[in-house]
């Protein structure tokens, strides 16, 4: 009885085009999932390659005023004055560090075209 069993499941070829279609739609299905993964992947980078673009084209230059309060004719406080100056470092046009290749929005001589001006860019 089991060797019977046995010889109707070797012989029974009923399943086969099923599981050889099934075979070739999940093929097709992983190809297209890696293709689609892929691009996925671009995509974010890219992302990712702008706002690294905008943050770096930020100018950071800033300028504090000094105050000084007098009471009559003596000095009743006093607060310096200080500043910075952003200066561009080597990343910051993003003209040799490019993570993804393809040309960025408003890419001109300086990279990212997003910020700009302010000590430091030949101003």
């Amino acid at each position: 009885m089991l060797h019977n069993m046995f010889l109707k499941i070797v012989n029974d070829e009923s399943g086969v085009i099923i599981s050889a279609e099934l075979v070739l739609v999940l093929t097709i299905a992983v190809l297209a999932m890696v293709v689609g993964l892929s691009e996925v992947a671009v995509a974010i980078n890219t992302e990712l390659n702008d706002v690294s673009n905008a943050i770096g084209a930020l100018n950071q230059t800033y300028s504090v005023t000094g105050y000084r309060g007098w009471g009559g004719w003596k000095l009743k406080s006093f607060v310096a004055g200080t500043s910075w100056f952003d200066f561009p470092d080597d990343c910051d046009f993003n003209s040799s560090c490019d993570l993804v290749c393809g040309a960025g929005f408003g890419a001109g001589e300086f990279g990212g075209g997003f910020g700009g001006g302010g000590f430091g860019y030949g101003w």
